[in-house]
């Protein structure tokens, strides 16, 4: 298979989700930074690439997939071991809803281009997104206590756990009180120990600002 290109940016919650995937299936890939906070992803290069200005977005096969929830089922279907969803229908089902309730309900909310939004319009977008964002975090947190054995569902990393690690990171930056999650930081603490997702972090990434 020809080179994947990633376009990245180090702290995106949505790229590192790919990044994850990707070390779990240890699929290389090339990474182009996409430096959302001077504004690279306006730029017409880039709005070439993604239409939407957004990270991440994945070259493959020719073409272009955007959204990291896509791009998660294109490498789970063309890359299928180890395997990021559970045997299964049900099982499936399940790990799909955990990660459309990040990726649809929580993530969007945290966006630079809303935090920007609400700033434009003398809003604050402190309180405004601890409150959606602990809304969705106590929706996980019941989500995982009952289908997780370790890991969002089941005892083993899934697609879940690849959006959840970044959701807490974001929720931490936005000074969101972590207490009322047990089961998500219990997750976190076990998925973290594993080398294959410690290395996909921000704090790994060769573009992190000093």
């Amino acid at each position: 298979m020809a080179e994947l290109i990633l376009h990245d940016y180090w702290r995106s919650g949505a790229a590192w989700r790919v990044r994850m995937a990707l070390s779990l299936k240890n699929v290389p890939a090339r990474s182009i930074p996409v430096d959302l906070s001077a504004g690279a992803q306006a730029h017409p290069a880039y709005r070439a690439v993604n239409p939407q200005a957004l990270v991440p977005a994945l070259e493959a096969e020719g073409t272009i997939i955007t959204q990291s929830l896509a791009i998660l089922e294109w490498l789970e279907e063309t890359h299928p071991t180890p395997p990021l969803l559970p045997k299964t229908p049900l099982a499936r089902a399940q790990v799909r809803a955990m990660c459309a309730l990040i990726a649809c309900d929580i993530h969007p909310l945290q966006n630079l281009r809303v935090q920007n939004y609400l700033k434009a319009h003398n809003l604050n977008p402190g309180d405004w997104t601890r409150h959606w964002l602990s809304e969705g975090l106590a929706a996980l947190e019941t989500l995982v206590s009952a289908q997780g054995q370790g890991f969002c569902h089941g005892d083993s990393p899934t697609m879940a756990d690849c959006f959840l690690i970044p959701q807490l990171y974001a929720a931490r930056r936005f000074k969101v009180d972590m207490a009322p999650y047990p089961a998500l930081l219990a997750v976190e603490a076990k998925a973290m120990a594993r080398p294959e997702i410690a290395r996909a972090h921000p704090d790994a990434h060769p573009d992190k600002p000093d």
